[in-house]
């Protein structure tokens, strides 16, 4: 205490000067308009920069949060869309009978682990048995076709994903129906090969590719664009190369595809597989 004492009357002229100032300034702003409002001014400018970065620095720690909560958006609104519904429509004598039930549903997952530049590829998710996954299920992401479930258990699920020598996924460019492929010694993984169109077929480079709706996945989900054509196939078909819409690299969210009538379209078919 004595030494702090020392100090300040040993400067204690800089710490009047300190003080006459303050005063100074309060009664200079208090007594004139102008530079009062030019205090304000500057203060609200200030302060208002002050909470801008609070509130980006905020924002940032919340991503996580905010990413989980856009991922469940989307699939409660893919969950909406014409596609996830089966369309039921008896047309007779002119008069429509149109009942629609839903036939797909989805449900989000994180991804957790993943594989790109191997032979064969794989994807972790964070859902399971609990939360309702199944072997078997189609798996896509914002941006297109991702793969097929494979393994699940209770927490977590492995989905075989388009990079895998063993996926096939039926496809269609300009209506007409192939089986995309993806070669593992292709040195880029966003590109695959889209076989059995018909060599009469004109398809032509940016042409879009899609789901064909005879498979795991609903008709028209996003896969790719025709990059190049003319591809030796067999003697009466092609093979085209397509650039993936989906990058795999990047993936971070999925959708789950619960196809609701894919039982009992199977217990259907089944008598008319051959044994």
């Amino acid at each position: 205490m004595r030494n702090l004492w020392i100090f300040i009357s040993k400067y204690n002229a800089f710490f009047f000067l300190i003080i006459f100032l303050l005063i100074s300034l309060i009664l200079l702003v208090n007594n004139n308009s102008y530079q009062r409002a030019s205090v304000w001014n500057s203060s609200h400018q200030l302060i208002g920069e002050a909470y801008e970065r609070v509130n980006a620095f905020t924002s940032y720690l919340s991503l996580g949060r905010t990413n989980d909560s856009l991922a469940a958006e989307n699939a409660r609104l893919n969950n909406q869309l014409k596609t996830s519904f089966f369309d039921d429509s008896v047309e007779q004598h002119s008069v429509n009978d149109t009942l629609t039930q839903q036939q797909y549903s989805y449900i989000v997952a994180k991804v957790v682990n993943n594989s790109v530049h191997q032979k064969n590829n794989y994807i972790t998710i964070n859902r399971g048995l609990k939360h309702g996954i199944k072997k078997g299920w189609g798996v896509i992401s914002a941006k297109g076709v991702v793969g097929i479930v494979l393994n699940v258990s209770e927490h977590f699920a492995t989905i075989q994903s388009v990079l895998h020598s063993d996926t096939r996924i039926s496809a269609s460019v300009n209506g007409n129906i192939g089986s995309l492929v993806w070669g593992e010694d292709s040195s880029d993984p966003r590109l695959a090969i889209l076989r059995d169109i018909p060599n009469h077929v004109i398809v032509k480079k940016g042409n879009r590719v899609v789901t064909s709706g005879y498979s795991l996945f609903p008709s028209g989900i996003e896969i790719g664009r025709v990059t190049r054509t003319g591809l030796k196939g067999g003697d009466s078909f092609l093979d085209i190369e397509i650039y993936l819409s989906t990058d795999f690299s990047k993936l971070q969210y999925v959708y789950v595809i619960n196809n609701l009538l894919a039982q009992e379209q199977k217990e259907l078919e089944a008598p008319n597989k051959p044994q």
